[in-house]
């Protein structure tokens, strides 16, 4: 067995639909396309989401809010996340990432006060909510704001 003359297996392959070749191929006469009608026409194709004349979904329903062009997208910590971490010990975003508990910095980090934190830690993020700050410092920790 040579490359040149390598075939695939008996049944591996189905030859095309050969329509408008005459009625003994049943696909003949009106060529799979049915009878009259715009899609049976050369070039019978209808745009995308064209309703039949009927005003298209996208004008009958109403423009809402706007995206905001100047919005940061934060990866968010919670500090019940932080008990992860030994006591003392500073958390920073590779402290972060190499723990698991984010993908990527993103625009920054932000922590925020959902679960309990019982460690004394140092956390060092971009941002925080005044909660998180709170609960932090109540278990003797310490909380600095970063620049990116």
């Amino acid at each position: 067995m040579e490359l040149n003359n390598l075939k695939p297996a008996i049944g591996a392959t189905k030859d095309r639909k050969r329509i408008g070749r005459g009625t003994g191929s049943g696909h003949g006469k009106t060529a799979t396309k049915g009878h009259k009608g715009q899609k049976a026409r050369s070039g019978g194709s209808i745009k995308a989401g064209f309703e039949g004349g009927q005003m298209p979904m996208q004008r009958r329903l109403p423009k809402r809010g706007f995206t905001p062009l100047m919005r940061k997208d934060y990866a968010i910590v919670n500090i019940g996340q932080l008990d992860v971490f030994e006591s003392g010990s500073t958390v920073d975003a590779e402290a972060l990432l190499n723990a698991g508990l984010i993908s990527g910095v993103k625009d920054g980090i932000k922590v925020l006060a959902d679960g309990d934190v019982t460690k004394s830690l140092v956390v060092k993020v971009h941002k925080y909510s005044a909660k998180a700050k709170e609960k932090i410092e109540a278990v003797g920790g310490k909380i600095e704001e970063i620049t990116l």
